[in-house]
């Protein structure tokens, strides 16, 4: 039987992906690794921006011939400039950015002093913006691009002890409508996902220690479980992509239902 073009059977296949310059902050581990993984996959050329220069490498090596790798502290505003100007240079205009990289700090809002709160606020906040901002200027340039924050559950409901973590990522998802409302009609798409929590080294060594947490999500996430990175992967996968052309100013949760679980 033959389909036509508009039948919704098809496969997503994210051919258009092929050849897009993909930068994705964090990439060396976590959820951002497999954000680089499924955007390699899918035969883009993928820039990873983290501090650890070791790792990096190590992750450029694994996944092949296009993967490029830049060791950069992201709170060094003031050189996101020349960094955004060497990576397209070195490897192109960049298509598509996804801003994961972020940093926490787990501990009592009482006890937090102002440079802690503003360290968390800078990186995860301020540097976002500031990349965004770097990088949509070329965008908007070229009447095109997709934006891809990472929000948190922190910004969907109180979770005890990550004060700044919680201010920073609500600010995220504020930005997401704001920055799609501003870019959109010049055609660049800004949106957001949500991750829930998902099974990671850093969530299994916090939930390895506290049982008590691991199963105080597990009741409330209705799927039951905890999700893959490869499940926030295929989001940004999505939202990247031709299949999103009409998304933009979204935060999408992926988290298993979480965030509207009881």
């Amino acid at each position: 039987m033959k389909h036509n073009s508009n039948d919704i059977s098809e496969p997503c296949t994210y051919g258009d992906l092929r050849d897009k310059v993909v930068l994705v902050t964090g990439g060396a581990s976590g959820i951002g690794f497999a954000i680089a993984t499924a955007f390699a996959e899918h035969d883009s050329q993928v820039v990873i921006v983290g501090r650890d220069k070791t790792k990096l490498d190590a992750v450029a090596g694994e996944l092949g011939e296009n993967i490029s790798a830049y060791s950069f502290d992201l709170g060094e505003l003031a050189k996101l400039p020349r960094l955004i100007g060497t990576i397209q240079k070195e490897v192109g205009e960049i298509d598509i950015l996804v801003n994961n990289a972020g940093v926490n700090l787990k501990k009592e809002a009482l006890d937090v002093s102002d440079d802690e709160f503003e360290k968390i606020i800078r990186t995860n906040q301020t540097a976002v913006f500031a990349l965004s901002r770097e990088v949509a200027r070329s965008m908007v340039g070229r009447g095109s691009g997709s934006i891809i924050m990472i929000s948190s559950m922190a910004s969907r409901y109180g979770i005890p002890k990550v004060v700044a973590y919680t201010a920073s990522k609500s600010a995220i998802e504020g930005m997401t409508r704001e920055l799609a409302v501003e870019w959109s009609p010049r055609g660049v798409r800004v949106n957001c996902i949500a991750p829930g929590f998902i099974a990671t080294d850093m969530s299994a060594k916090a939930f390895d220690t506290d049982k008590e947490r691991k199963q105080k999500v597990l009741s409330r996430t209705p799927m039951g479980r905890l999700g893959d990175p490869a499940d926030v992967a295929n989001a940004a996968l999505f939202l990247g992509s031709d299949q999103s052309k009409f998304i933009t100013g979204v935060v999408l949760p992926v988290d298993g239902g979480n965030s509207i679980g009881f």
